[in-house]
């Protein structure tokens, strides 16, 4: 029988390409998008339904499909009027998400993107945002301990066609940094990002089930982050820890367009390992950290 996929997140590049992937691979008989913002780019033959995170949309979209699998990417950053990011609209998107997979006896398989920031100790917001996501959908695997939970924690994804708040950072005209620290980058290209999400989404361990677990998603080897920002040819401004409140203070007026949280984060050098995701699909990516990071320099100038 067909799988039914819902895929959130449909207005970023991941999530439309997931989308578009999905649809087009044999044993899935119907993809439905869905986001709070449109998708900037074609889905291939998956549908799209726009949802709203203050109402049951969400969860109606999950019942009335009668969806098997749910691929959670996350909803979109900012609303349509503007480019500041509401705070929390991923846990609340996430929150209604979960509590409507719970409720579904059609659910079997669920993913959800995460973050590299989760495990780099403390830091703001979005490392924050990310652990309290994979807390909820932790909680739902004890509740639903018939669910099948594959949780990725992404390294930054980065390629000629993605905007991100990576992206956004290395292409600041005076790039602050934290004095002190130079952390060592991990990337995994939009390609592979894409494929790795695929790939979990349908995979089967041999024995009718799938996967279940917390995955780290990034390629191999790593750059200092003083060579990235050589390399795209942006000024370094380092600042001492304490100047981060600053920072979060111009960043509240709008004046800047990076977190001071994210910045922070910087100054745990984590690395993730990829083994148990390739263990567990059978795939590793298709590009390097380099040259993923090359494919982004082709279109950063």
């Amino acid at each position: 029988m067909s799988r039914v996929v819902i895929v959130t997140g449909a207005s970023r590049y991941v999530g439309a390409r997931a989308a578009e992937a999905l649809s087009a691979d044999p044993g899935v008989g119907r993809v439905v998008a869905m986001d709070s913002a449109p998708p900037g780019r074609g889905l291939g033959a998956a549908e799209f339904v726009p949802v709203r995170l203050h109402d049951q949309s969400v969860g109606d979209v999950v019942r009335e499909t009668g969806a098997d699998t749910v691929v959670h990417l996350g909803f979109a950053e900012t609303p349509a009027a503007g480019r500041r990011r509401a705070p929390g609209r991923d846990v609340l998107g996430t929150l209604q998400l979960l509590d409507a997979c719970q409720r579904s006896e059609a659910v079997r398989r669920l993913v959800v993107r995460s973050s590299a920031a989760v495990g780099t100790g403390p830091g703001g917001a979005d490392s924050s945002e990310a652990a309290r996501i994979e807390r909820h959908t932790a909680a739902l695997s004890r509740r639903r301990p018939d669910l099948s939970v594959a949780v990725l924690r992404f390294a930054g994804i980065i390629g000629p066609s993605v905007e991100s708040p990576l992206t956004r950072y290395l292409g600041l005209r005076v790039v602050p940094t934290v004095r002190g620290y130079d952390p060592r980058m991990q990337f995994i290209h939009q390609d592979d990002g894409v494929e790795a999400v695929r790939r979990m989404a349908l995979a089967d361990d041999g024995d009718g089930g799938a996967p279940d677990g917390v995955f780290d998603v990034a390629a191999p080897g790593s750059l200092p982050l003083s060579h990235c920002l050589r390399r795209v040819g942006r000024h370094r401004f380092a600042l001492p820890e304490r100047g981060l409140k600053v920072l979060r203070g111009l960043a509240r007026r709008g004046e800047v367009d990076y977190s001071p949280e994210r910045l922070r984060q910087l100054c745990c050098d984590h690395v993730l390992d990829p083994t148990e995701l390739e263990r567990a699909i059978g795939w590793t990516p298709s590009y390097t950290s380099q040259e993923a990071f090359e494919t982004f320099l082709a279109t950063a100038a």
